[in-house]
């Protein structure tokens, strides 16, 4: 246990100083790659929730406490990140961690933070299908990016046959399988679909690209949905530069490429492809330009913020609130103290916590500029985020609510709480 900071004395002026609800310092871990295939996406996350942590002691700390970053470097290494979120739950001893990025990272960290009773932040878009008492979901839901992604393809830009390319991990698999589903339910035919994964690093996309070039033979048009994480995207962007794909040609909507990832490009022959996200640089709102002030003035000029860092900055701040109201950093505690947190966004509305672990936040789609930066062009009011999405029929009649059924699988047929999935 960490050494209890005591008051040696007591003013004996009948004026009592404030308990201390808390051991000191409050230890933050941060879980994220520095190396590997993931450091291109992550590392900023690490830098973000340092700065954050500086922030929060300059303002003093919390409960009287200064707050300390641990930080770990899992490598890109899945089993790695389940051993150093022990070693941040039993041996540093940390209050809370903010961290992971791909889904079989987080899959991974899972099994040790509900054993240890641990407390995680997920900054990450993810595919949903799970809810856990010990980690709060901070990114999109399928509800509030792939799902508002595809709506604006097949409407907008009317859109009839879709590529899906993703990278070989449970995030793709189980979005794509949503979309598919999804798409079904729009009258998209099975043969009107194509789907490629690939692996973490890949890096020779030609006869990918091909195929999707040829998916559009018979005059129809294509679009591609990625769920392509990491490195891998440099090599599939390039591609299709070389081939001479145009977003006009054939649009792409990347769920995993912010612009931390396009400041390694060329971005010229990318202008007009789209992302998903809850958030973008560009937004013009007094919060945002403060943040994006703050994070260069620390980071360098040609530093760039994202949506995964904003949702940090969220949840963060909103563990500082959940803290400061329950009087500890106990991870119980400030689990209850979480459900209805409210915190403004950085795009000029609210986020809210909801009882699933989920924040209710708007969804973004914005269109690559030659800059290297996103240019919003549809931005909708805040969604609440469904851990159970309706397009699975194993998962349509589930919702989770830890406050008030402590249920994060509650079947609303049978009015009870389940386990497992028996029909997924």
């Amino acid at each position: 246990m960490k050494t209890t900071t005591a008051l040696a004395t007591v003013f004996a002026l009948g004026t009592a100083l404030p308990a201390m609800a808390a051991d000191c310092p409050i230890k933050v871990g941060v879980l994220h790659s520095l190396s590997g295939t993931m450091a291109i996406s992550e590392t900023t996350l690490k830098d973000t929730m340092e700065m954050l942590i500086e922030q929060q002691n300059a303002k003093g700390g919390v409960l009287g406490c200064q707050l300390e970053a641990v930080v770990v470097d899992p490598a890109s290494d899945w089993p790695l990140f389940a051993e150093k979120a022990r070693e941040l739950l039993t041996v540093q001893e940390v209050d809370v961690i903010f961290g992971n990025w791909t889904s079989v990272s987080r899959k991974s960290v899972l099994p040790v933070i509900e054993e240890l009773n641990g407390l995680l932040f997920y900054p990450v878009q993810y595919e949903g299908e799970e809810s856990s008492k010990n980690v709060f979901y901070t990114g999109a839901a399928p509800n509030q990016q792939a799902i508002p992604a595809t709506d604006y393809f097949l409407e907008e830009l009317g859109i009839e046959k879709f590529a899906l390319l993703g990278t070989d991990y449970v995030y793709p698999r189980t979005t794509n399988n949503i979309l598919e589903a999804y798409l079904q339910s729009k009258g998209i035919a099975d043969s009107d679909i194509f789907v490629n994964y690939t692996p973490f690093g890949h890096s020779d996309w030609s006869k990918i690209v091909a195929d999707v070039v040829a998916l559009g033979a018979d005059g129809k048009k294509v679009g591609v949905i990625s769920t392509i994480n990491g490195d891998a995207n440099i090599g599939f962007y390039k591609e299709l530069s070389a081939a001479g794909i145009s977003a006009d040609d054939i649009p792409v909507v990347a769920f995993s490429v912010g612009e931390e990832e396009l400041s390694g490009l060329d971005t010229s022959n990318l202008v007009g492809h789209l992302a998903a996200w809850n958030y973008f640089q560009s937004a013009d709102t007094p919060a945002n330009a403060e943040w994006i002030a703050a994070w260069k003035a620390r980071m360098g000029e040609e530093r760039v913020t994202n949506d995964p860092m904003e949702a940090h900055y969220i949840g963060f701040n909103m563990w500082i609130a959940a803290v400061e109201a329950a009087g500890t950093a106990d991870v119980d505690a400030v689990r209850t103290a979480m459900y209805g947190q409210e915190f403004p966004n950085l795009t000029g509305g609210t986020a809210v916590m909801l009882p699933n672990h989920h924040l209710a936040k708007p969804v973004l789609i914005g269109e690559i500029t030659a800059e290297g930066q996103f240019d919003i062009i549809s931005q909708t009011a805040e969604v609440p985020g469904d851990a159970w999405t309706d397009f699975l029929p194993g998962s349509a009649k589930l919702v989770s609510d830890w406050k008030d059924l402590g249920c994060g699988m509650y079947n609303t047929e049978t009015k009870s709480c389940v386990q497992t999935l028996s029909n997924y």
